[in-house]
């Protein structure tokens, strides 16, 4: 059974749709309200504030900390600065991805770690006969993030913390409300946004946090936001989901259910020059051969969805949130691919999917079919392949103002 984490006290109040989620065991809001149209509204016109606790987190350190996250993922850590967040995948020996997080460079040897799936036992499996100390931290660190393109100001008023030089995907500490906490300019919505770190030594901090933020978060309409709202967010800036839009290679059941970096849109990740890390080899290969899917970008016909309809003598209603159920496409008779999430961008006002389609279909302007059901009746509409993020606004990492 879920249990609540360290905001559940102040979210449960919020949340007058009672519609909640579970996930990595935990009570996660879906949506506050009946609808999430203000939460929303809130991550592309103002801040909202969102409870990410539920997420992995280990604190990894020692004389081979350094030595241990290069041999796991494939980024190469040695250009990683103090201070400096990536985010990164790691693979198994084949190269396929196990799962994807950011990780922050706290001091020379010291990491945090955050992940969507267990990795405690692999990170440990790979750190024998190191001098490394790999801890799960995730019940007692708390986690925030403060997104929206007023996060800045907001933040400059209840932070004691050098929140104007922050850069984009770095790091700081200061106060919020006296208690202690890190701070990085990262974000699972593709905008201006933050995410704050709070160790629970003291069971009260948490909540002093929440309350800093929510109370001077009121000038700057602030708004807490569930995971419906996220779901929009992270489609339009083109951020995947494990289990969703490709599945980690640990749950595979099939071999086609296992994907390279270079699948999904994750080749910048792969840094072949450096020293040997786990599915190296494979890698190489997938770089020099190439691989048969790629992850695009898919905008649908909305006219030609009208016209469908039409036919039936019914009007289509834009979907409020991301469908995950993975829909087929098809160039002619031939399924090329799927799409894996589905929403309609109020941002954009555009029906948007992500999708892995064979490599040979992933060029940008090309058209396929997406599989449409109207009346129990399977069809489909034309889809264009276009780039992604499909929203990447400038604040996102300009300097605030």
């Amino acid at each position: 059974m879920p249990i609540g984490t360290a905001f559940h006290e102040r979210t449960l109040a919020l949340c007058q749709s009672l519609n909640y989620r579970e996930w990595s065991g935990y009570y996660t809001v879906s949506v506050y309200e009946v609808h999430h149209e203000h939460e929303y509204n809130a991550i592309r016109n103002a801040c909202a504030l969102i409870d990410i606790s539920p997420l992995y987190k280990y604190l990894i350190t020692g004389k081979d900390a350094t030595k241990l996250v290069n041999r796991v993922v494939t980024r190469d850590i040695n250009k990683v600065a103090v201070g400096q967040v990536i985010y990164a995948c790691w693979c198994d020996e084949e190269g396929k991805v196990i799962d994807d997080g950011t990780i922050t460079r706290l001091e020379e040897n010291k990491y945090r770690w955050t992940a969507a799936d267990p990795s405690l036992r692999w990170f440990r499996q790979n750190g024998l006969n190191m001098e490394v100390r790999i801890e799960d931290i995730s019940e007692q660190t708390a986690a925030l993030a403060l997104q929206g393109p007023m996060s800045a100001k907001l933040l400059k008023t209840v932070a004691e913390a050098d929140i104007t030089n922050l850069k984009y995907f770095r790091k700081t500490s200061g106060k919020i409300g006296g208690v202690s906490v890190d701070i990085s300019r990262t974000g699972y919505t593709g905008d201006l946004g933050y995410e704050i770190w709070i160790p629970l030594s003291n069971s009260s901090h948490a909540l002093t946090v929440w309350d800093a933020l929510m109370d001077k978060g009121k000038q700057f309409d602030i708004h807490a936001a569930g995971m419906l709202a996220l779901d929009v967010a992270r489609v339009e800036a083109g951020l995947l989901l494990i289990e969703v839009d490709y599945i980690s290679s640990k749950k595979a059941l099939i071999p086609s259910q296992k994907y390279s970096p270079y699948e999904l849109g994750f080749g910048k990740m792969v840094h072949l020059e450096k020293e040997n890390f786990i599915g190296k080899r494979a890698l190489t290969r997938d770089n020099k051969d190439g691989v048969a899917r790629q992850l695009v970008g898919l905008e649908v016909d909305w006219v030609e969805v009208e016209a469908q309809f039409d036919r039936f003598g019914l009007s289509p209603a834009a979907p409020s949130q991301a469908s995950r159920v993975a829909v087929p496409v098809y160039s002619g008779d031939k399924q090329v691919g799927k799409a894996t999430t589905t929403a309609f961008s109020p941002m954009l006002k555009k029906l948007i999917a992500l999708a892995s389609v064979a490599t040979e279909y992933s060029t940008h302007g090309t058209r396929v079919q997406m599989e449409l059901t109207i009346e129990a009746q399977r069809m489909t509409t034309t889809a264009t392949v276009v780039p992604l993020p499909f929203f990447s606004p400038k604040r996102k990492t300009a300097t605030p103002v």
